[in-house]
């Protein structure tokens, strides 16, 4: 193994922890011209989620960083013309359609495979049949196609839908939008520009340009960091690291090699930190680990978790507030009512943004009142409750 290159500079825990959040949106003025389409594009992927409790977590991410953008024009922003793509990154994403040639490595590898966890029993068939409905007919969904489902369980796929999501990994299909949460799949031929519709990019280039990426969407990053973001091998990353230009650094108190984005460098962070709700999948806290590690706080999602088990709620969203991670709030919403389950915060410093970000959240999502049900601790109930009713007579 090639040793790693000494560190070029030190950083403090406290500054990785301010470029992270400058690098993601946090801190700093946001770039309101370029709304949805450039969180998109800074971000590199916006991971996709069937929950929706205030919103979907693709609607919370320009939310989070923005302020309350219109739900609608976010849908618009990612769905209309060509500028994004959904494909396998962090996990399901929309990604900017800029990095289609990047995916090139994966669209490779799935092909051969050879399959994907179902298996066609005419592939060829099949394939043709998706193909040509889509070439003479114009962008379509699964029902349109044929049929998602064989009628049994929600893995029971029909062969229409095995075929479609076969060609969708393999780069023929490309989905660039959802409607009513149902893919719509074009011949990528058709749906990517020319200019970017090429796979000549050879497996090297493609993962150096997202492990790149990856560095100026985080700002500093372990080798584990830098891999995650992407769902990328560590040894992916560290056989392209020295030609990425991401410098080598010591983080104190991370105990692991890091890498700073140089551009990340050349200016001190400052400006002012966002205090919002965030998605349990913002791209700033996806990486459990690396969350345990900037914030020292540990949370995971419990909407799979049985309800006796829960901790912190179903949907839990942590409090983000002067650059920490400070507490958390459950949402539901009743009507036009806003109710926070349950609200843990770490202190009373916490009792004003958590109003703050729960008033916000109910404004955006058109709910006319907000109320909290459980406070921990309970001492903080009150403060919470006045503190959230002065914010709302204040709006």
């Amino acid at each position: 193994m090639t040793p790693l290159p000494p560190p070029q500079l030190t950083l403090s825990a406290d500054e990785a922890r301010r470029l992270a959040l400058r690098a993601q949106g946090f801190l700093g003025a946001p770039d309101r011209r370029a709304g949805t389409r450039g969180v998109l594009r800074s971000l590199g992927a916006v991971q996709l989620d069937t929950i929706s409790v205030l919103a979907r977590s693709h609607e919370l991410i320009p939310y989070a960083r923005l302020g309350a953008v219109g739900r609608e024009e976010v849908e618009e922003a990612y769905w209309s013309g060509d500028h994004a793509f959904e494909y396998w990154s962090h996990a399901a994403c929309i990604l900017p359609i800029e990095e289609w040639p990047h995916f090139a490595f994966r669209r490779r590898a799935r092909r051969a495979r050879g399959h994907r966890w179902h298996v066609l029993e005419d592939a060829e068939r099949s394939c043709a049949a998706v193909l040509d409905r889509l070439k003479a007919e114009g962008p379509l969904n699964s029902t349109q196609l044929g049929g998602a489902k064989n009628g049994g369980p929600w893995w029971d796929w029909s062969e229409t839908k095995i075929a479609v999501e076969w060609l969708l990994d393999t780069g023929e299909v490309v989905c660039t939008r959802r409607r009513g949460w149902k893919r719509i799949y074009d011949l990528a031929e058709r749906a990517v520009p020319d200019a970017l519709l090429h796979d000549d990019l050879d497996d090297t280039e493609c993962v150096r340009r997202l492990v790149v990426q990856a560095g100026a969407a985080m700002g500093v990053a372990t080798r584990a960091d830098l891999a995650d973001y992407h769902r990328l091998k560590g040894e992916q990353v560290m056989s392209v690291i020295d030609s990425t230009g991401l410098v080598p650094v010591e983080v104190e108190g991370w105990g692991k090699p890091a890498w700073a984005d140089p551009a990340a460098l050349a200016s001190e962070p400052r400006g002012r930190h966002r205090t919002t709700l965030l998605s349990p999948f913002d791209s700033l806290i996806w990486d459990r680990p690396r969350t345990e590690r900037i914030f020292g706080f540990t949370h995971r999602l419990e909407a799979y978790t049985p309800k006796p088990k829960r901790i912190h709620g179903y949907f839990a969203m942590p409090l983000l507030a002067g650059g920490r991670l400070v507490g958390r709030v459950d949402p539901a919403r009743e009507g036009k009512t806003l109710v926070a389950r349950q609200v843990t915060l770490d202190g009373p410093k916490a009792v004003q943004p958590a109003a703050d970000a729960i008033a916000q959240a109910a404004g955006w999502v058109g709910c006319e009142e907000a109320r909290v049900e459980r406070v921990l601790p309970e001492p903080l109930r009150e403060p919470l409750e006045a503190a959230l009713k002065l914010t709302h007579d204040r709006r």
